[in-house]
């Protein structure tokens, strides 16, 4: 017998949120992961807000609907609150029941802006990974690292001297032409020295290589484990051509014990990048750079076994890279400061792992 089409809805409902998430559901384990690095976090966070005063946006609430915005791909924070109106599975994973109020956007903004002055992202990073299931998989002896550029959010007609020189033209009658007016840079030098954009003044002009364009961006590192690919440091820095075998330097040492190893791409291979790792008690494992010049590292450190696995395990760290710019949408940031763009990409590097670890400890057993 054929049912009618009739719509009928009910005042009440009898089924909870959690029974509307399958049992096998990818996000089950992740949350689990989440809440525990969360109860670690409440002392940092109850110091952000005051005793008095109406109750804010749960903090616990924001981390967990930002990690939604880098699990899904949601571009922008207006999109994730209309996602958080009406589908089950994000008001079940941010804590929110049926019939809980969604916040307004610019009021989420806001409050995430907290979480930002007390490096929240940074601490919840560090959370996940002191996790006792997460610490077992973990190496404490083998790295890698690189870095990316993160284009900027702003227009290369935002890069105008710093001396306040070369207005944008108008139209012959005294007047503008709009604030996205033409501009016309051929035979005109523009340098970081004497340049700066209007729009986000950390980013810097960079180009990649040669024959390559050059962009307004900033420069983002990872450091990564060899035993599971998972990140163990995440930064952000200016973007010029020592950033990254300073920050690698800088991670190293803040990560990596006497006796390590880490490897690294032929842009690490440099004298003082060698003598920086070995220094601080680090074998460098990096790809020799031999293109019309002698490489920093001989036989004497090539003709071991571990050298070649090193220089295997070190591509795993292009994944971590690929997801945090496609799926995390960090190819091009929405933010502007570098202080926000660095939270943004820690707080996805830690997303990153989230969504490792379960299928880590499921292979294991």
């Amino acid at each position: 017998m054929r049912g009618e089409d009739r719509r009928s809805e009910g005042i009440f409902s009898y089924v909870r949120l959690e029974q509307r998430v399958p049992a096998d559901h990818p996000l089950r384990p992740i949350h689990e992961l989440t809440d525990a690095a969360l109860k670690g976090l409440s002392r940092d966070l109850s110091r952000l807000y005051s005793r008095d005063g109406r109750p804010s946006i749960p903090p616990e609430r924001l981390l967990r609907a930002l990690l939604l915005q880098a699990f899904y791909t949601v571009r922008s924070e207006r999109q994730l609150m209309e996602q958080l109106d009406y589908n089950l599975l994000f008001r079940w994973f941010v804590g929110l029941s049926m019939d809980d109020p969604v916040w307004d956007a610019t009021v989420f903004c806001k409050n995430r802006d907290r979480l930002l002055n007390g490096d929240i992202a940074a601490k919840f990073f560090a959370s996940v990974l002191n996790l006792p299931q997460v610490k077992d998989l973990l190496s404490s002896e083998h790295f890698s690292v690189d870095g990316t550029l993160i284009e900027a959010w702003a227009s290369m007609k935002s890069f105008v001297p710093k001396n306040g020189e070369d207005p944008p033209a108008d139209n012959g009658e005294g007047e503008g032409r709009g604030r996205n007016a033409e501009r016309d840079f051929h035979g005109k030098k523009r340098k970081n020295d004497t340049h700066s954009s209007t729009t986000d003044p950390d980013a810097r002009l960079f180009r990649k290589g040669a024959g390559k364009e050059a962009k307004l961006c900033h420069m983002g590192h990872l450091m990564t484990e060899n035993r599971n690919g998972l990140i163990v440091d995440a930064r952000v820095t200016e973007a010029n051509g020592t950033a990254e075998r300073e920050t690698a330097l800088d991670m190293i040492e803040d990560n990596a014990g006497p006796g390590s190893t880490v490897g690294g791409d032929k842009n690490y291979d440099t004298a003082g990048f060698v003598a920086g790792c070995r220094a601080r008690g680090c074998t460098p494992h990096v790809s020799q750079n031999n293109t019309n010049r002698r490489s920093a590292i001989d036989a004497r450190t090539t003709r071991h076994p571990g050298y070649r696995i090193s220089t295997i395990k070190r591509k795993q760290i292009e994944e971590p890279f690929g997801w945090i710019k496609t799926v995390g949408g960090l190819r091009k940031t929405r933010h502007c400061g570098r202080a926000l763009v660095e939270w943004f990409f820690v707080l996805t590097a830690a997303a990153y792992n989230l969504i490792r670890i379960p299928k880590i400890l499921a292979a294991i057993g």
